[in-house]
C-alpha cells in the first residue's frame, strides 16, 4: 500500500494518529487561505484535527500520481494529486490535495487547492475558528485596531 493509499485510508477513518507516521517531522502545508505554510509535524496533525472536524460529507473521488517540483527546493519529487468533494458551512467544495514524498516516503508537502472562492471564503473561517479554539494560533484582532 503506497503512502498517498494510506493517506487515504486515515482521511477515510478519520484516524488522526494514523497520520503521524505518514508526515516528516518537517512537513509544509500550503492553505488555500493563508500566503505562508503551516510547518512542522505538530502544528500540520493539529490543523487536520482541525479540518476532520469542519469537512462535511468529505470524499476522495480520484487520484494521479507521477512527479512533480516541490516548493521548497524546486527539485523533482514522487507525488500525488488526491482530487476530493466536501462541504463546509453548506458551501460544497471541489478541491484537490497534491501531496509531495521525500525519499523515505513519508509525506513532505502538501498543498490544498479548493474551487469556488465563496467556499475558499467559507474554509478560511471555519479552519481559523478551529485552530483558534485549539490553542494552535491566537486569535484574530478587532477590526479597527
Amino acid at each position: 500500500m503506497t503512502t498517498a493509499d494510506r493517506f487515504r485510508t486515515a482521511i477515510d477513518n478519520r484516524d488522526l494518529p494514523a497520520l503521524d507516521d505518514l508526515f516528516t517531522e518537517d512537513i509544509r502545508f500550503y492553505s488555500p487561505v493563508k500566503f505562508t505554510p503551516f510547518e512542522g509535524k505538530p502544528m500540520v496533525l493539529g490543523l487536520f484535527g482541525v479540518l476532520l472536524r469542519t469537512f462535511q460529507g468529505f470524499r476522495y473521488i480520484g487520484d494521479h500520481t507521477g512527479a512533480a517540483q516541490t516548493s521548497t527546493d524546486g527539485t523533482s519529487a514522487q507525488s500525488a494529486v488526491l482530487l476530493f468533494r466536501t462541504r463546509v458551512a453548506d458551501k460544497e467544495i471541489h478541491g484537490i490535495d497534491l501531496l509531495h514524498f521525500a525519499d523515505d516516503g513519508r509525506i513532505k508537502e502538501f498543498t490544498v487547492m479548493v474551487r469556488p472562492q465563496s467556499a475558499v471564503h467559507a474554509l478560511g473561517e471555519a479552519v481559523l475558528a478551529g485552530l483558534v479554539e485549539d490553542g494552535l494560533v491566537p486569535a484574530p484582532a478587532p477590526s479597527g485596531q
